[in-house]
């Protein structure tokens, strides 16, 4: 076997690098979510209505229900969208988004 040919046999091929992983959202703080949704209460509260944290998922989708006089509010949905969603992504890194409870 010649010099160049040993030399090839014994290289080794190049490792593939592994492909970079996707960067995983944070998983939520439950209680800063519990402190922040306390504050916004104290705002809801003041009107009659309030808000009840139903569930909050690995994914960051925070499910609120909304009760009292917020409940048969029409403005209840801009509320949670405009205001009480925007606050939680605001204060509470990996919320990605809030949605209603469906009352069944």
């Amino acid at each position: 076997m010649t010099e160049n040919a040993k030399n090839e046999t014994t290289e080794q091929a190049p490792q593939a690098q592994e492909a970079p992983k996707a960067q995983e959202a944070p998983k939520i703080n439950r209680e800063l979510l519990d402190a922040t949704l306390e504050v916004i209460r104290q705002s809801l509260q003041a009107d009659g209505g309030d808000v009840v944290l139903v569930n909050c998922d690995d994914d960051g989708v925070v499910t609120l229900e909304m009760q009292g006089a917020c409940a048969g509010c029409p403005m209840s949905s801009y509320d949670m969208s405009e205001g009480i969603e925007r606050i939680l992504r605001e204060h509470v890194p990996g919320v990605t988004r809030v949605q209603p409870a469906m009352p069944w």
